[in-house]
């Protein structure tokens, strides 16, 4: 599946550019709405809904780096999961899956790619504790990463677990962030450049791997119409 995935491409690339001129795309769908704006126009009255904005956090990346999501980010799609570096089962199958994203989109020059992609891959630890900026760093090495393309992110554990919840909104269950307090999601959300969550994943399901590949691409299509 993740030779399909890095395959398949550049041939629905060619695709989705040709159908988009043709305005026949369906665009991945916005979620978290906030509220509906009135507007009165023309002696009419028109609705404008208000999608939720995703808030900033700052923690620091596996290269010892504070990092800042929506300012060092700007302007770049983003792709999000929750991890732990012990976790035995489901982690390690859903880096695996993030890992055919960043072969999906890797630069290849002996093949054209009609769209350039600008996302940015992040795995946030629900366990900071224990996940330190070494054993982040070990970590991500174990899967080859690109450490400019993909962040192995460490910090605050109730700003973390704020962030899924209340931002991100991957888990339904309340909690603090205390001690006691542990996510365990394998679900992967996807940002546009805006900061509008746009997709939300399986991302132990390769064929939804490549559904959100796609949406990668829709979305940096639809940044360029605008």
């Amino acid at each position: 599946m993740g030779l399909a995935v890095a395959v398949l491409l550049p041939l629905s690339c060619y695709f989705m550019v040709k159908e988009l001129s043709n305005g026949k795309v369906h665009m991945p769908r916005h979620y978290i709405l906030d509220k509906v704006d009135t507007i009165k126009s023309g002696g009419k009255i028109k609705y404008d809904s208000i999608w939720h904005k995703v808030a900033d956090i700052t923690l620091t990346n596996q290269l010892n780096a504070k990092v800042s999501l929506n300012k060092d980010l700007h302007g770049k799609i983003l792709v999000i999961d929750f991890f732990f570096v012990n976790c035995p089962n489901v982690c390690p199958r859903l880096t695996s899956n993030m890992s055919l994203l960043q072969r999906a989109f890797k630069k290849d020059h002996k093949r054209e790619n009609p769209v350039e992609v600008n996302f940015q891959l992040i795995s946030i630890t629900v366990n900071p504790t224990e996940d330190s900026v070494p054993v982040l760093r070990a970590y991500a090495d174990h899967y080859k990463v690109n450490h400019d393309h993909w962040w192995f992110l460490t910090g605050d554990k109730k700003s973390i677990y704020d962030y899924a919840r209340n931002e991100l909104g991957v888990i339904a269950e309340p909690g603090d962030g205390g001690p006691h307090d542990f996510i365990h999601t394998e679900k992967i959300v996807l940002l546009d450049q805006d900061r509008n969550i746009r997709g939300y994943y399986n991302g132990l399901d390769s064929a939804e791997i490549k559904h959100c590949a796609d949406d990668i691409i829709l979305l940096t299509l639809e940044n360029k119409k605008k």
